[in-house]
Formats: structure tokens, sequence, C-alpha cells
């Protein structure tokens, strides 16, 4: 066999294969491409100068106006700005016109009013809590004056928007909601109140009908109870024992006014409904409604018997029959 020459052998050793140079020119300019898109549009933006942090300033802490007469000239103005930081401090100036200079508000109050109702509609939770707030102050200030001719279609559009705000998800924003619709059944008398809220407790978003059942609710009570707090000043035994009759006599007088069978097909139709906010609100308005009724009867539980029975169908009367124990 012959020999293979050696010259054509394989090779013994194999050369090294040569090593790939860093693309660092290309690394550092895709680093910088990286970069470039944080910095860019898919950045989230540091917060510019002008959005300043919205300081909520409690009523108590109110200051009054340096300048009111100057400054009242163009509060209307300010609220309408499209500033939001300016609308929050024109909405503290309307407090503090509210709180401490309201006769210069008055002849304005149904725009003011207006105002207020639509920034409630913002978006931005700021402007929107701080409107809620001046919107407690201005029910603390002027009271059944917002039931006046002139302002009473603007304040049934703040009473709206406080109930749907008051129904939100938002905690702080209802919180507020809650508050200022407390502040507005303190301020105000009964009866026309009642009038006001009759048409949202049969609303169709049921959370803004719970919030107008407590509302509803707590003029009812406040029909019954509202003099009850001069007894904590007074310890004189004759007031306790002439006043409080009378004023329970009051009280069935201002529900006669709205109507007790209205009254109580409302508490029948809440008892009912979804949202246990709601129902309880019923059960307190039957219980008002039956403490005041029966405040004089010696048999009392056959007069609410006759009366539920007269005025619901049978098993709506029941129901109100077993809320109240004898």
């Amino acid at each position: 066999m012959a020999l293979r020459p050696i010259d054509n052998a394989l090779p013994t050793t194999t050369p090294e294969r040569p090593k790939k140079q860093p693309k660092i020119a290309v690394a550092t300019q895709k680093q910088q491409d990286r970069a470039g898109v944080v910095n860019g549009e898919n950045q989230v933006p540091l917060p510019s100068s002008g959005d300043a942090t919205v300081d909520y300033v409690s009523s108590d802490n109110l200051k009054p106006l340096l300048d009111p007469e100057v400054q009242i000239q163009s509060l209307i103005e300010d609220l309408n700005s499209k500033n939001w930081t300016k609308v929050c401090e024109s909405l503290n100036n309307a407090r503090r016109f509210a709180v401490f200079h309201s006769p210069l508000l008055f002849p304005i109050l149904g725009n003011i009013v207006l105002v207020v109702a639509k920034t409630m509609k913002n978006p931005r939770s700021a402007l929107c809590k701080t409107a809620i707030m001046a919107a407690a102050d201005i029910f603390n200030a002027f009271g059944d004056k917002l039931l006046d001719p002139e302002t009473s279609d603007a304040f049934d559009g703040l009473l709206l928007q406080l109930l749907l705000k008051a129904s939100q998800d938002k905690r702080f924003v209802c919180e507020e909601a809650d508050r200022a619709l407390g502040s507005m059944v303190s301020s105000m008398t009964p009866l026309p109140l009642l009038q006001k809220l009759r048409v949202y407790v049969s609303h169709k978003n049921l959370r803004v009908r719970a919030k107008a059942a407590v509302s509803l609710s707590n003029c009812v009570s406040k029909m019954v109870s509202r003099h009850y707090n001069h007894m904590v000043d007074i310890n004189s035994f004759f007031y306790v024992v002439v006043f409080v009759p009378m004023h329970c006599s009051k009280g069935l007088e201002e529900m006669e006014q709205f109507g007790l069978a209205e009254l109580i097909e409302v508490a029948a139709d809440l008892l009912n409904d979804r949202l246990p906010e709601a129902r309880d609100a019923a059960r307190s308005i039957a219980t008002d409604v039956y403490e005041a009724l029966t405040k004089d009867a010696e048999q009392k539980m056959e007069l609410w018997q006759s009366f539920c029975q007269s005025k619901l169908p049978p098993i709506h009367a029941l129901s109100m029959l077993k809320i109240v124990k004898p």
C-alpha cells in the first residue's frame, strides 16, 4: 500500500479563530436610543412648577379677606379660569366670602352656586373636593335663602352633583360630599328640603337613591327632634315637660304638610331597596312617623296598624308593622 505524501497530511494544529471585536460604538448608540425613549414620550413627566399642591383648609381655619369689596368684583371671572390652581384659590375665596363677608356674596349667590356645581364635574379630584367644601360653607352661611326663587334652580343642580359625588368610589370625595349633605340638612328647614329630595329617592342610580334616602331620613328626624338640643343648656323641668310635647306636635304638622301617606309610601319602597343604606333610612323614616303619629294615642299599635293598612298594600303594611315593636 502506497504511503501518503507528507506534504498532503492534515495539519496537526488548527489555527485560532479570530475573535470578534466588541461593538462599543453600536452598544453605546443603543443605550442612547433606549435612554431617549425613556426620557421621551414614554417617560412620566415631572410635575411642572404650575402644578402646586392643594391644601384643604377647614372652615375653622379660613381667614377674612383683606379687601373683599375689590375681590368680589373678579370672583366669578376667577372661578371660570382655565388655570385649575387659580380656580381652587378662587373657591377658597368664595368660602371666605360665605363665612366672613356673606352680604357681599349674596347678590351673586345664584351664579356662585352654578359655578360650584359645574366645578364638581371636573375630573380633577382636588378641584372637585374643594368645590364640595365650598358648597358646605355656602349651606351654613345662607341656609333657606338657597331655596328662594332666584337660586332654587341653581340649588337643584348643586344637590344633584352632591348626591352623585357622594355615590363615587373615590373615598375622600365621597366622604366630603356626605359631610356637605349633612351641612345642607342641618342648615335648612326640613319641609321644603324634603320636597327637593323626594325626586331623588326614585333615581335610577341605586347609590344616588340611597344617599338621597339618608338625607330625607335626616330631614324627617329633624322634624321630630330639632328642638331637643335646647335641653342640653337648660335644665328646667318646665322646659322639658312643656316644650318637647309642643315640638312633637309641630313635627307632626310638618309631616302632614308634606303628606304622611307619601312619607310612609317612600319608606315602604326603600325598605325593598338593594342597598342596606337605603333600607336603614326606610326604617328610620317609619319609626319617626310612628312616634309623631302615636304620640298622644293610648292604643299606639292599633293606630299604627290602622294607618299602615289604610295607606299601603297588605304586604307593605305588614313590613311596616314589623319595624316598630310595641
